[in-house]
């Protein structure tokens, strides 16, 4: 069959025009609440009219980990030996070869620039971490977020004094901390000023640490209303590394929970605009977390190099113009995404993606979803590695049911069942179970055959990005 003929059988096949792929940073699966009058409305209704993956897992731990296969259906490490996409056909050139208008707006995560690739393929790209039109004032506050929480919410009762004597509602109610109106603005722009086919990538870091939601949001999901000094008081002692009391975790997972509540709303306004415009009704709606985030399960805050459910287990929903309603329940990694976009947009896959897309029928059993990251001599040690030769790899593989965790080089491993523990606190190794030695096995086999790849691919000896990228990332506490 000519490339020609494959072209138009799949566009014949095309259920959307244009497609949005929003993916929000550190969101992990059990935060989305699928109750529409619930924490998420915007992706409970998604997820209610689309098709809900229930087990969808991350390619690691860490947004470099994991985008890869968000953007470019590869492994990490697989596309040039380093963390980015350099020399990967990702989704945004596959669908920019195929006609589509295409934009990339990152709310400032700096692992996610042109300096890993990610700017191929867009029209428009802008991943909002450059300061130079900024004041000092403005460059400080963009490398030190901890300093723009605080400022969140001191500020916050005078913004609303202000709107009670002006007698007006404010639109803008609290500082654009996390960069999500400067993204929000982009794309409703971009929406009503693009005229034929397209493509949009969100990506939204309100979910990520330091939580600086605004107090509004807060309130909508503590019964208690928790005051500004309670806030200011558990962003102080996490980032003094002071002991994390009971109150102090609920506090900041109360703040994370309030931040997807300000995502999901904005994500909503999105929407709105895709409605006002005319084109909710031909375009298909992705939203994916890139992985998801700890409050101690196992010892610690954020997403430190694990890879236990609470940072891998992300969700994963596609909703589309004309689907009917669905939960796939099959293990999925994201590699998924661009095979299913491009498939939903009758675009042919690039012959270098890995993924299958949502929905498709490949026969017997889905392999094992395998997600890696790679450790320092502590857990908590940085910077986040840019190649495999920064530390030692860590390996797992997933079915729906169980989870098997190794670490090659130290010879150790770890078995549990995610059913019956869903938190990984029962390690079945070792075991005689004949069941359980068969999963192993299989899970282990899964293992041994991705580090065997990684192996085969040279690391990259990258330099350094631009500063403004650097500081960024530093602020957000890769140094």
């Amino acid at each position: 069959m000519s490339q020609q003929s494959s072209v138009r059988e799949a566009a014949a096949d095309a259920t959307a025009q244009s497609a949005i792929l929003i993916t929000v940073d550190s969101l992990r699966a059990d935060a989305v609440d699928l109750d529409p009058d619930g924490l998420t409305p915007t992706m409970a209704r998604l997820a209610t009219d689309g098709t809900l993956c229930t087990n969808a897992f991350a390619g690691g731990n860490w947004t470099p980990f994991s985008f890869p296969s968000i953007l470019a259906s590869s492994p990490v490490f697989t596309t040039g030996g380093d963390i980015g996409v350099a020399g990967a056909e990702t989704l945004a050139t596959v669908l920019s070869d195929a006609g589509f208008e295409t934009a990339g707006f990152n709310a400032a995560n700096g692992f996610l620039t042109s300096h890993w690739g990610y700017d191929r393929g867009f029209d428009q790209f802008d991943p909002n971490v450059t300061a130079e039109n900024s004041s000092l004032y403005g460059k400080y506050l963009a490398t030190h977020p901890t300093v723009e929480a605080w400022l969140q919410l001191a500020t916050a009762p005078l913004r609303r004094a202000r709107s009670l004597v002006s007698g007006t509602a404010d639109s803008r109610p609290f500082l654009d901390t996390s960069r999500m109106f400067a993204i929000e603005e982009a794309a409703q722009e971009f929406i009503l000023n693009t005229d034929g086919r397209f493509f949009l990538w969100l990506h939204y870091m309100d979910a990520h640490t330091p939580y600086v939601p605004a107090p509004r949001y807060i309130r909508d999901v503590s019964a208690a209303r928790i005051g500004t000094h309670r806030m200011l008081l558990a962003h102080t002692r996490t980032g003094l590394g002071r002991e994390v009391a009971r109150r102090t975790l609920r506090d900041l997972q109360n703040l994370y929970r309030a931040a997807i509540r300000q995502v999901d709303l904005s994500i909503g306004r999105v929407i709105e605009t895709l409605a006002l415009s005319g084109k909710l009704d031909s375009t298909a709606i992705v939203v994916a977390g890139d992985h998801g985030e700890e409050f101690q399960e196992h010892g610690h805050l954020a997403h430190y190099p694990k890879l236990y459910d609470e940072l891998i287990h992300v969700p994963l929903i596609v909703h589309t113009p004309e689907g009917d309603p669905a939960v796939e329940d099959t293990p999925i990694g994201l590699d998924a995404i661009p095979p299913t976009v491009s498939s939903l947009l009758g675009v042919p896959p690039a012959r270098t993606w890995e993924g299958r897309a949502v929905g498709s029928t490949a026969g017997g059993a889905p392999p094992p979803v395998v997600s890696v990251t790679v450790r320092g001599e502590e857990v908590t040690s940085q910077p986040i590695p840019r190649t495999l030769d920064d530390g030692r790899l860590l390996l797992s593989a997933r079915t729906a049911t169980h989870v098997y965790i190794a670490d090659p080089e130290r010879g150790q491993a770890e078995l549990y069942d995610r059913r019956q523990d869903p938190y990984q606190q029962h390690n079945l190794l070792p075991t005689h179970s004949a069941e359980l030695v068969a999963i192993r096995d299989r899970l282990a086999a899964a293992v041994s055959a991705h580090a065997a790849r990684l192996s085969q691919h040279t690391p990259t000896t990258a330099g350094p990005a631009d500063p403004d990228v650097e500081a960024r990332l530093s602020a957000l506490g890769y140094r």
